[in-house]
């Protein structure tokens, strides 16, 4: 039913509330992967190629076609593209159920670097006369290279719409305590791979220029938050390190492979490897943890076994349930 619709009694209905989850997005086919390279990698709010905007595009180019056949081979091996879009999409199918027993929703996905982009989701709900909206992101840990230029994006091409939107923004939720009792419960679903045998957890985040945090972006804080109310949880702590680092510039350390290695002079020999910062399964938990990372600690020695991710499970859905209910504006 749209703003103009009525029910039985001839009144006016209200429009739903919308629920815009924003997420990263990633390519759906191999033809996908270079054009969605090309998106990623023109955001000056991830990272600044050259001291003046218009080169940007020139230099991501540049970079996409070096990039880019490394790229395919890796979605290959899952599959043939990135699964994101269709997880977030079933995240927001389980969401609007959970919803639908408080009030009228509608819950839709937007991307930042491939399809649904912002501005397409956002034709949706004008068409459905959608004006309120919280926008959520599926990221629980606040970074301006995540959720910061997805909302930036949101509010752009709400800007530039024909419709007025009234967006309501969450910027973070690491602590959430159903988001912590999901990750707990996937943690122990791992464990039982190792059948009672000692193991060591290594929390594995996707690393962030150390300029980021020098400049203020509370990313790490927000990880350490969220390993600290987990481990209340399951009484066990872990290791952090930070995986996905590309380009010249000085990462958040120690990388993945360096805390691998640091295990192995160590003696350990089974590691539970939790992709913390990850809520989807995606490129990064697909291939870097399960292939590139699992491979790698064969070699040294160690068992590497990752914990299923959070994607429908009930607990992320609570979660994100919560998080909307809270945070709506009364309505009149």
């Amino acid at each position: 039913m749209n703003a103009n619709e009525h029910d039985r009694t001839g009144q006016q209905q209200a429009p739903p509330i919308g629920v815009v989850l924003l997420n990263m997005g990633g390519p759906e086919t191999l033809a996908d992967v270079e054009p969605f390279l090309l998106n990623l990698f023109t955001d000056r709010e991830i990272i600044k190629l050259g001291p003046f905007p218009w080169l940007q595009k020139f230099i991501a180019r540049r970079i996409v076609k070096k990039r880019a056949p490394k790229s395919r081979e890796a979605y290959r091996l899952i599959g043939g593209g990135s699964p994101l879009a269709r997880i977030s999409a079933e995240q927001g199918r389980a969401l609007a159920a959970r919803l639908a027993e408080h009030d009228d929703f509608m819950v839709r996905c937007a991307m930042r670097y491939w399809h649904p982009f912002a501005a397409e989701t956002l034709a949706e709900f004008a068409r459905a006369g959608v004006r309120e909206l919280v926008a959520l992101p599926l990221y629980p840990h606040y970074s301006r290279a995540t959720t910061g230029s997805s909302l930036n994006d949101l509010k752009k091409a709400a800007a530039q719409s024909d419709f007025s939107f009234d967006i309501t923004e969450i910027k973070a939720w690491p602590d959430n305590p159903a988001y912590a009792a999901a990750l707990a419960a996937t943690i122990a679903e791992g464990a039982a791979n190792f059948a009672g045998a000692e193991f060591t957890v290594v929390y594995s985040a996707h690393s962030l220029p150390v300029s980021f945090i020098e400049e203020g972006d509370p990313y790490l804080d927000h990880i350490k938050q969220t390993i600290a109310a987990l481990e209340k949880i399951t009484g066990r702590t872990g290791r952090l390190c930070f995986q996905s680092r590309s380009g010249p510039v000085r990462w958040l350390e120690p990388s993945t492979p360096d805390m691998l290695q640091q295990l192995a002079a160590q003696g350990v020999k089974n590691v539970l490897m939790v992709p913390i910062s990850f809520i989807s399964d995606h490129v990064e938990t697909l291939y870097e943890i399960d292939i590139q990372y699992h491979d790698l600690a064969r070699t040294m020695g160690i068992r590497l076994v990752r914990p299923p991710a959070l994607n429908t499970h009930p607990e992320l859905i609570k979660a994100l349930t919560q998080l909307v209910l809270v945070n709506l504006r009364p309505r009149c």
